[in-house]
């Protein structure tokens, strides 16, 4: 039996964590949405765009996996919180980058249905997502 009680002792703070992580999820869809210029649940949902889809989905994930990092190396919720809003402005700056320097006509080839740009967007998400978490390894 203590190796059961042992076992869950940790579950009041894994139970915070994953349910301020799904918030923050939330929130940075909401956030990455409005920040785009054009309307990805629209894309995905009405017009089945498979190059907005893959891009929000990359963001969501490089998003994702930042926030992982700051779980695991936060020393406080509030650090968990901090850290995960860098993370949240990381991934806006990689739409930002892509937009603005690596292919400035990306949001009209996303609403234009064109797979390759959403490949380079999500990509994109995915790789400053991975680098976001390791970085935040102090």
């Amino acid at each position: 039996m203590s190796h059961l009680s042992a076992s869950l002792a940790g579950l009041l703070g894994f139970v915070v964590y994953f349910a301020i992580s799904l918030v923050m999820l939330v929130v940075f869809k909401y956030v990455y949405t409005w920040i785009t210029p054009h309307d990805e649940w629209k894309l995905v949902k009405e017009d089945k765009n498979t190059a907005a889809a893959i891009g929000l989905v990359g963001a969501v994930i490089g998003f994702a996996l930042a926030l992982a990092s700051a779980a695991t190396n936060s020393v406080s919720l509030m650090d968990f919180v901090i850290w995960g809003i860098v993370a949240l402005v990381a991934q806006t700056l990689a739409f930002a980058i892509v937009r603005f320097l690596l292919m400035p006509r990306i949001v009209q080839r996303i609403n234009d249905g064109e797979v390759a740009a959403g490949i380079v967007l999500g990509g994109t998400s995915v790789a400053v997502g991975l680098l976001n978490a390791a970085c935040m390894t102090y």
